[in-house]
């Protein structure tokens, strides 16, 4: 089983993960908004990230 595999299945298992991670992601990707072309992907997915840690911590 790939990490991959195994953070989509902690998501999937998790209630409310999958929506915290969403509310993160957008938060990241308006706050990046100034940083062109790059920065909206990065900021998601550092909100992403930054959900799953506070959630897996």
């Amino acid at each position: 089983m790939s990490k991959i595999d195994e953070i989509q299945g902690e998501i999937k298992a998790t209630p409310g993960l999958g929506k915290k991670m969403a509310k993160y992601s957008a938060v990241g990707a308006i706050i990046a908004i100034p940083i062109p072309v790059v920065g909206p992907v990065f900021g998601a997915l550092a909100g992403a990230a930054v959900a799953y840690a506070k959630r897996k911590g």
